[in-house]
């Protein structure tokens, strides 16, 4: 992949890959023993977090990149991204959402370089247009780096979405940069309607870009009960007894969003406006609408289908010998693996978690 020639001269600038995630929304391609970050869903030979590491490298020196994850993909990790060294993957010992994930990151880069700036970014988000992501995103260090900050990326919608948050922008503060006026969680598709027609609401990306010293200061102010936890360890931080620290005192953070922790309670909070061919990946839908399609209009993953009377669906299938023979499906997801069979239409993609839960209840994990 060629990259962009960006300047990385500023080595205070960090970048924190989340990649902890189960992405059950696409069992059972996705698996909790390899998530959908460790997938090539895109046919390119990279996995969704290879992308990421690659969008990221010219943006911050590559020794300034951290993977934080749970500590059962750590292998998955040090196979897919050989350049990493091993104090760069920061190893959960619990699920805890990503307020506790992102708290610990800062923490930790706060104590090797106090001046630091950090973006973070989930590893399985797509993003088709990079070298106006690398533009977008060399504006928003220098915007958080100017003031106290806190900032998050909003994707210009082109529909009425009902699987993302909003931002509703407020006053301009300069080109392309807002004060936060509101976040709201999913809305129906009227609400969502009236979002778009409004012009005054953004898609919430999951990209934040902050000092670590505004982040440190903001969960101190507005989520007490999280720095509090890493606080009494501070002196640790940066030391060969961070690990012991975090192994006895990580479990016990709330289980919580960075955006409810945080940003819909603090008071300098700005979106950045950016139209970087975003999407989050989140839906087999989604997989269906940014992959190239065949002339039937299907998307094929890693297989070969013959198809009749079929159009607008998905087929993932284990085995570069096995052949799908198929007639008379429109909008449907088929996905084999070597244990699981998932024939589902895509109108009621929203069900395979609960689908997931009852296999679970039934079977056991022995699918999952």
């Amino acid at each position: 992949m060629k990259q962009q020639h960006t300047d990385i001269s500023n080595t205070h600038r960090y970048c924190v890959i989340m990649c902890g995630g189960v992405g059950s929304r696409f069992w059972p391609a996705s698996r909790t023993a390899r998530p959908k970050q460790f997938i090539d869903f895109c046919g390119t030979g990279r996995s969704l977090l290879q992308m990421t590491y690659d969008r990221l490298l010219p943006l911050v020196p590559k020794e300034n990149i951290l993977i934080v994850t749970n500590s059962q993909y750590a292998e998955l990790i040090r196979t897919q991204l050989p350049d990493i060294a091993g104090h760069q993957i920061l190893l959960e010992p619990a699920r805890r959402n990503t307020a506790p994930c992102i708290a610990w990151a800062a923490y930790h880069i706060h104590a090797i370089d106090p001046k630091a700036s950090m973006i973070v970014t989930p590893a399985d988000h797509l993003i088709t247009r990079e070298t106006e992501f690398h533009k977008s995103i060399n504006r928003a260090f220098e915007f958080v780096e100017s003031g106290d900050s806190l900032l998050t990326l909003g994707i210009s919608p082109d529909r009425p979405e009902t699987g993302y948050g909003y931002i509703q922008m407020g006053t301009p503060v300069s080109d392309d940069f807002y004060k936060v006026k509101t976040f709201t969680e999913k809305p129906n598709l009227e609400l969502a309607k009236v979002f778009l027609g409004t012009g005054e609401f953004l898609w919430n990306s999951g990209i934040f870009i902050w000092k670590t010293e505004t982040l440190i200061e903001a969960l101190r102010t507005y989520s007490p009960d999280i720095a509090s936890r890493f606080d009494a360890g501070i002196e640790a931080f940066g030391t060969p007894d961070e690990l012991t620290f975090i192994a006895r005192e990580f479990g016990s953070c709330p289980s919580v969003s960075i955006d409810y922790a945080l940003m819909e309670k603090a008071r300098n909070v700005f979106v950045e406006a950016v139209n970087i061919g975003w999407s989050d990946l989140g839906t087999w839908s989604s997989l269906r609408d940014h992959t190239p399609r065949n002339a039937s209009g299907n998307v094929t993953q890693g297989c070969t289908v013959m198809s009749y009377n079929t159009s607008g669906s998905v087929f993932t299938v284990a085995g570069k010998d096995k052949l799908v023979v198929v007639d008379g499906l429109h909008d449907y997801v088929i996905a084999d693996t070597d244990d699981v069979l998932l024939i589902c239409p895509i109108a009621n993609e929203q069900h395979i978690k609960q689908y997931v839960n009852d296999v679970k209840q039934l079977i056991g994990d022995k699918h999952l």
